[in-house]
């Protein structure tokens, strides 16, 4: 290539990037006829890209597929992974199996009936018991007692029997006093909707000196008593209590025999019916002998009720009756109708100690009405009048207010003590294991099966007790449940079962989890 020849190159070169800095500007008269018409901006040029071409991945056709899945590769891949399922499978069955196999069997649960599973509620005055001052009232109440997990209603007796009177005596008459029959039906209906059980005292000389008149008239009131038994079952009664059994079934063992088959061999609604016997028997022995010989269901009694009794005795007169009888067969009473109420045979400082024995001992606790709110006797009735509080209720006497809210406190720890009996299998049907006792203190312990334990620990004494319930199958702590002593024995908090302080008419309840 010549220099000329280069030289020109470089122009025309020169004239390209000059071309290239001048301005685009379209359409004609601009001064350069031989300019491309344009509508972009200077120095902007637009370049397109065509977009990438994706490849969608289609897999094998159905005929490579046969052709690779049957080649020898495949085949014994396809069989191992076959094999390898139903080993793993068959290793998890076994292991089910083995667990299920070697897991510890859950005991049956114990034949119970109705009056097993809570408190039983007696209101021997029915015009005590309520504003109403009738049967109606009862019915009022209902409420009430259904928070407090009460099974059943010993109500009355309200029959017509003026005292010491066998000749003027009706047990198929409702006093006045205490209403009418469509006002104890309507009670019935009322508190079967509730779950809640009715049983009917008969005992047929409630207000005169003997239960049963004199000996010459007991043959002829239990007669009359069969009939009465048939016709209060037919209005829907669960059951009857009768005072002073050991006289008629010693004097009548024929007419009492068949009073028993009237009630217990019928049922109410599916429902057994209870015979419930009372007695002023006080030693283990006595009542004890008493159960077998009247074949009553429950049996109360006064073994629990003198002032004299140490710890000691009391834990004997329970090991005792345990020991002669399934805990379904036992009552715990203090109070009754013709003795009184709780806080008057125990003091008032002692009810919640009390409420909490009968509740966490093995067999059926059975309560005074007002035993709930310490209510005391009076000083010429042992049927005081009850009272009904709430804590809306407006009060303008401070003592009136602080008495209140004491007998709301009351009601609280009965409730509460009452709905663990009836939740916890080991407080409602469990085995009953002696921990400790002396003169002054006693524990035990309630357990079922695979439920949590419960130790129950009572102090009657005036001294400080220290328990030693530590145990190689027990933890070192349980868990406070329910206490009278709120100070040294929170509820939720808890304490060691190596060295547990008690303090004078002090009551604790602990809880610790059941260890496999």
């Amino acid at each position: 290539m010549t220099k000329d020849t280069e030289v020109d190159m470089k122009d025309v070169e020169l004239n390209e990037m000059d071309q290239e800095k001048r301005p685009i500007t379209g359409g004609a008269g601009n001064g350069d006829a031989g300019s491309p018409t344009s509508t972009e901006k200077n120095g902007s040029i637009k370049v397109k890209i065509p977009d990438e071409i994706e490849t969608k991945f289609t897999g094998l056709s159905k005929e490579e597929l046969l052709r690779v899945a049957g080649t020898p590769a495949w085949v014994r891949t396809r069989w191992a992974l076959l094999i390898l399922f139903w080993l793993g499978w068959l290793g998890m069955l076994a292991g089910a199996v083995a667990i299920i196999v070697q897991a510890p069997r859950c005991k049956d649960l114990p034949a119970m009936n109705w009056w097993n599973y809570g408190p039983l509620y007696q209101i021997g005055d029915v015009q005590a018991f309520s504003e109403s001052q009738n049967l109606k009232g009862v019915e009022e109440k209902l409420d009430s007692l259904s928070q407090l997990k009460v099974k059943g209603l010993v109500v009355g007796p309200i029959h017509d029997a003026p005292a010491d009177d066998p000749v003027s005596l009706n047990f198929e008459e409702i006093s006045s006093d205490a209403g009418n029959l469509e006002q104890f039906k309507g009670l019935i209906i009322a508190a079967h909707k509730k779950s809640i059980n009715v049983i009917l005292d008969l005992t047929p000389n409630y207000l005169g000196s003997g239960p049963w008149f004199s000996n010459v008239s007991v043959t002829n009131v239990a007669e009359r008593l069969k009939s009465a038994l048939v016709f209060w079952l037919n209005q829907g009664v669960d059951g009857i209590q009768l005072s002073g059994v050991e006289r008629v079934a010693s004097v009548v063992p024929s007419l009492w025999a068949d009073i028993r088959a009237i009630v217990q061999n019928g049922t109410a609604e599916g429902k057994r019916r209870i015979l419930i016997g009372v007695t002023a028997k006080t030693s283990a022995v006595d009542v004890s002998e008493l159960l077998n010989s009247t074949g009553v269901d429950l049996l109360l009694s006064g073994a629990l009720r003198s002032k004299s009794m140490t710890a000691t005795d009391r834990a004997q007169t329970v090991q005792q009756l345990l020991s002669t009888h399934n805990q379904t067969q036992l009552a715990w009473n203090i109070g009754d109708r013709k003795e009184g109420h709780l806080a008057t045979l125990v003091g008032p400082d002692m009810v919640n100690f009390n409420q909490m024995l009968l509740l966490t001992l093995p067999g059926t606790p059975v309560f005074n009405y007002g035993d709930e709110i310490a209510l005391a006797d009076e000083q010429y009735t042992k049927s005081p009048k009850m009272l009904w509080d709430s804590l809306e209720d407006e009060e303008t006497n401070g003592t009136a207010t602080k008495e209140k809210e004491q007998r709301l406190a009351c009601r609280s720890f009965f409730k509460t003590l009452s709905d663990l009996r009836g939740k916890e299998r080991s407080l409602q049907h469990g085995d009953y294991i002696p921990l400790f006792n002396s003169t002054s203190a006693l524990a035990y312990l309630r357990q079922w099966d695979q439920s949590g334990r419960y130790i129950a620990a009572f102090n009657w004494g005036s001294d400080v007790v220290t328990l030693q319930l530590a145990h190689p199958d027990r933890p070192a702590q349980a868990v406070v449940q329910v206490s009278t002593d709120k100070v040294n024995l929170a509820p939720d908090s808890a304490v060691g079962l190596s060295a547990l302080e008690l303090g004078p008419g002090q009551a604790v309840l602990l809880q610790f989890p059941y260890v496999a």
